[in-house]
């Protein structure tokens, strides 16, 4: 055998032994290893969200609404100049707001998806109000801004601020 020759069956054997004791084991790019990471959500599901706040409100529950709020928010209600910042705070202000039976409508939303646990929907909507000793109704154009962030798999709201339209100047 010539060097040149032996050189090369050293060569093949060592890869061939090479490939016995690497075989079934796979080798990850650092991509392929990396943790997976949760799919941002769509602007259409952060829009959603309103719904079933909505809905929450057109139940009439005030706990039910306060459910959609995450412990620690902060809700600056359109109704109220009290900043809520617990739970019996947010759900005292929904007992004294359901009362005027809400049904809101947004008007327009532009929502920021920041990343895969939180998202902004700000925008305008309007709330028609029923007096609950006349059963007058009466409609209230509102700013508002939700700030959602997911916590153990569910979307709460994290920061509510709404406050009346002012007139147009």
């Amino acid at each position: 055998m010539t060097r040149k020759t032996r050189t090369a069956t050293v060569a093949i054997a060592a890869l061939v032994v090479a490939g016995t004791l690497t075989a079934g084991v796979s080798i990850a790019t650092p991509e392929q290893s990396a943790p997976a990471v949760a799919a941002k959500p769509t602007k259409k599901q952060i829009t959603a969200l309103f719904d079933g706040w909505n809905a929450a409100l057109k139940s009439g529950d005030p706990q039910k609404v306060a459910a959609r709020y995450a412990k620690d928010a902060v809700l600056l209600p359109t109704a109220s100049p009290k900043i809520r910042t617990n739970h019996a705070e947010i759900v005292d202000y929904f007992e004294h707001f359901l009362a005027n039976k809400p049904q809101g409508k947004k008007i327009r939303t532009i929502v920021n998806v920041l990343d895969s646990n939180s998202a902004i929907d700000t925008g305008l909507y309007e709330f028609t109000l029923t007096d609950p000793k006349t059963g007058e109704k009466r409609k209230v154009e509102a700013r508002y801004t939700y700030e959602y962030e997911k916590r153990g798999g569910k979307w709460l709201i994290v920061n509510h601020h709404s406050s009346v339209l002012p007139p147009a100047s």
